[in-house]
């Protein structure tokens, strides 16, 4: 995606901009021969922008200049070589924002005073995004990652660097003549800066974190208390450089492990929740708890969509086609609870094949 989705970053997504704020959201294609019409669709999705702020007598032509070329600019920005599920394009005067996500979302064209948000949340919260921490005794970076990639975190402090007095010290470390390396007070208190910028980024974007490095490293964050509670450890060195790939792939394995584990609680939980009459299943029962804020957790299957049309007091589904369908109300619902302070989890298809694939555990 263009940077994490923090909360701070949403924050800002959401404040009202200089009417007109436009909003383009597509499906897209990671593999060919799909992919061939996601250029297409693009060009016909700004031609679509272009002739709504054309057609809009509140938009000045100064400011509709203004927007088309923002437009434009993201658009050239936007690498469909390698797209994912989706695409979600932000354009106000004076700025611009492109997004790809790993969840399908619909085609959309927007124009109001604030970005549409729904869709960008529910992706990332699909995604289930991580930290990883790679750590050496010259390097501590910082990874941002998913199922399908990781990137390097350049910022909040990271990635810290210090020079070792031995220029083969690195090298040695790696294949064990350097034992001492962990053991001196300056990498203690490397360690701890790195902590230090390490509970900054946490507390502004909490996420899973997995801690990449040799076993002396881990026994020494270990050791100071410095691996934070529910952290994941994988041993694995020579990671504090990278490459990205390399880095995901040795979080792969203990990542796929503790999904598993966790939509095992996620069952667990709605099992509990129907026994004291806190639970909702279903998309229509989900919908009207999100609305009241009463959800607590709210479980997803993976790629469960829906199409309805709202009648104010019920849900019932309808065709893409008419006129008032709504086809992204599981995105919606994502959203509301997460405004709400509700844990989202996301869990294999088929998973809640009992419950409607959407279920909730209430609050009250």
């Amino acid at each position: 995606m263009h940077p994490a989705l923090s909360s701070d970053v949403l924050a800002e997504l959401r404040q009202p901009r200089t009417y007109p704020a436009v909003s383009l959201v597509m499906p897209t294609h990671r593999r060919e021969p799909d992919n061939a019409q996601d250029p297409v669709r693009l060009r016909n999705l700004l031609a679509r922008a272009e002739k709504a702020l054309q057609n809009d007598p509140a938009v000045p032509r100064e400011r509709r200049t203004d927007v088309l070329h923002q437009l434009e600019q993201a658009v050239a920005e936007t690498d469909l070589a390698h797209a994912e599920e989706g695409l979600v394009i932000y354009a106000a005067p004076g700025e611009h924002r492109v997004w790809t996500v790993g969840r399908s979302v619909p085609e959309r064209l927007v124009v109001a005073d604030t970005f549409l948000t729904r869709n960008l949340v529910a992706a990332q919260a699909a995604e289930q995004p991580y930290w990883a921490l790679a750590v050496a005794a010259d390097r501590v970076s910082l990874w941002s990652g998913g199922p399908e990639r990781a990137v390097e975190h350049a910022g909040d402090g990271f990635p810290l660097t210090r020079s070792l007095e031995d220029p083969d010290a690195e090298r040695e470390e790696r294949i064990g003549d350097l034992p001492s390396t962990f053991q001196d007070e300056d990498t203690r208190t490397f360690f701890r800066q790195a902590h230090q910028a390490l509970r900054a980024v946490l507390a502004a974007t909490p996420r899973p974190l997995y801690v990449i490095g040799e076993a002396p490293a881990l026994s020494l964050l270990a050791e100071t208390g410095l691996l934070e509670q529910g952290a994941m450890a994988v041993e694995r060195g020579g990671l504090a450089q990278g490459p990205a790939e390399a880095v995901r792939q040795a979080v792969e394995p203990v990542r796929r492990t503790r999904d598993e584990a966790l939509d095992a609680s996620t069952a667990a939980e709605l099992d509990a929740a129907q026994g004291r009459h806190a639970f909702a299943g279903g998309l229509d029962e989900v919908w009207r708890a999100a609305k009241e804020g009463r959800i607590r957790l709210l479980a997803v299957e993976d790629h469960y969509r829906a199409v309805v049309r709202d009648y104010g007091d019920h849900l019932e589904p309808a065709d893409p086609s008419d006129l008032d369908a709504r086809d992204d109300i599981v995105d919606e619902i994502v959203e509301q609870a997460l405004e709400t302070g509700a844990e989202v989890r996301f869990v294999g298809d088929e998973t809640l094949a009992g419950s409607g694939r959407i279920a909730a555990v209430l609050r009250f």
